[in-house]
């Protein structure tokens, strides 16, 4: 016989917490970054962010699969730390930021592959070219934030990008194709609102 209290326990180990409807988190800014680095001639690794962005965060911790996430960058925002290769980026020959100032990523589909790990595929859009990208999450914390006394979750996630699938293959293969983004984040549960 399955006793109630075995459930219980199950459910807590798959989940992390107790029974929860599908909910809405907002990104604590402060203390998150949107990063992305590449190969340069075999040489060095260079790195770069975007300043700016937003993104809305569901999570069910019942069922992961009906969690979502949808970003939206500003492409303008983005920051090599060098100003000439910056202003580069951002002209035709890559970005082309005045056409596309935004690039935006929506999951199409959620997994829980391991103890506090996802995959999630969606459709990753940079200059109007939509590909698909799974990103490799690791979800550090879910609980209670110990300074905002409200549920919380933190993430690290990566995901590898072709930049030539999005029309910047300048330069490739010497310098690299593959572009590895990383993404660091905390979020906090969004308030309600009726």
């Amino acid at each position: 016989m399955i006793r109630p209290a075995s459930i219980f326990v199950a459910l807590v180990a798959l989940t992390g917490t107790a029974v929860a409807e599908p909910t809405e988190y907002a990104f604590d800014k402060s203390h998150a970054n949107l990063s992305f680095s590449y190969n340069h001639l075999g040489f060095s690794t260079t790195e770069g962010r975007f300043g700016n962005w937003d993104g809305k965060l569901i999570i069910d911790q019942e069922n992961p699969s009906n969690s979502s996430i949808r970003f939206v960058i500003d492409v303008a925002s983005l920051d090599t730390f060098f100003a000439d290769r910056d202003k580069h980026f951002l002209s035709a020959d890559f970005f082309d930021v005045e056409k596309f100032p935004q690039a935006t990523f929506t999951s199409t589909k959620v997994e829980k592959v391991g103890d506090n790990k996802l995959k999630v595929t969606g459709d990753l859009t940079i200059k109007d070219i939509t590909k698909p990208v799974t990103l490799d999450v690791d979800v550090t914390a879910l609980g209670e934030h110990p300074m905002a006394k409200k549920p919380g979750a933190g993430f690290a996630v990566t995901a590898t990008v072709k930049r030539s699938d999005y029309g910047m293959d300048m330069y490739v293969p010497y310098v690299g194709d593959d572009v590895t983004v990383t993404f660091h984040g905390e979020s906090l549960q969004a308030a309600a609102t009726n």
